[in-house]
């Protein structure tokens, strides 16, 4: 167990009957830039059960933060939901992910593209005030099936709007766009479709999609990941890592279970 950190989970918070999020203690010598994920998991009959979890929050907070979905018969994920304040959990000691604005080439407009529980990333990322400085708008798009499942998104971006700090940071820059697939909502529509026909950029009053002005980081179900990258390698789009830098970047690392 000696790859791991044990953490005393502090907070627990039920969005949805298939959602939630939870807080825990941060070692300190635990580093990670911002984007990335980690092993974590419990400990079950003596050996470590994980799965890769990016972190929520960010890496100049004291406190690790995880959104996680409920997967009913799911091997961790049917433990973790009932995971209470006091618990330990098990990290890993190393952090990765391509989600970092290192594996992209620079650009002026961040577009930020996740489903689900793939929106953990990005929440680390707008947190950041280094990504603020990099490019000149973010767009942050959370699409889900309920409008209750963006509630996690809603609320993060709201305290983030009323912070001393990032307020100002986020007042010119920032645009979220949640977007819903299977009930009424302002906006309406899978992300690719919401792209191709341009509606996404005719909401937020800004250009279409531009290779010379454009990056992208993506997360969420491997279906839409797929649909995406096809997406905008037809437009010449390349996909970056960490040996070259490119227009886009995935994060293959997704919890389903």
């Amino acid at each position: 167990m000696s790859a791991f950190y044990r953490e005393k989970v502090l907070s627990v918070q039920h969005w949805t009957d298939t959602l939630f999020s939870f807080r825990a203690t941060r070692d300190t010598g635990f580093r990670f830039q911002n984007g990335q994920f980690a092993m974590i998991g419990l400990e079950v009959d003596g050996r470590p059960l994980l799965r890769a979890y990016s972190m929520a929050s960010a890496n100049h907070e004291e406190e690790l933060e995880f959104f996680s979905i409920k997967v009913q018969d799911g091997p961790l994920t049917s433990r973790l939901q009932k995971i209470k304040e006091g618990d330990t959990i098990l990290v890993g000691r190393k952090a990765t992910g391509t989600l970092i604005t290192d594996n992209l080439i620079p650009g002026k407009r961040l577009m930020l593209l996740s489903t689900g529980t793939g929106l953990a990333p990005f929440a680390s990322l707008i947190k950041d005030p280094e990504v603020y400085d990099q490019f000149d708008s973010i767009v942050l798009v959370h699409g889900c099936r309920q409008v209750s499942e963006l509630a996690y998104g809603e609320k993060l971006v709201a305290s983030l709007r009323e912070d001393e700090l990032f307020g100002e940071l986020l007042a010119d820059k920032l645009i979220y766009y949640p977007t819903v697939t299977r009930e009424p909502f302002k906006n309406r529509g899978r992300i690719t479709d919401l792209i191709n026909s341009e509606q996404i950029f005719n909401d937020i009053g800004q250009g279409p999609l531009d290779i010379e002005t454009d990056r992208i980081m993506m997360c969420g179900s491997p279906a839409m990941l797929e649909e995406l990258k096809v997406m905008f390698e037809g437009r010449d789009f390349i996909e970056g890592s960490g040996n070259k830098p490119g227009h886009f970047v995935i994060e293959k690392a997704f919890v389903e279970r």
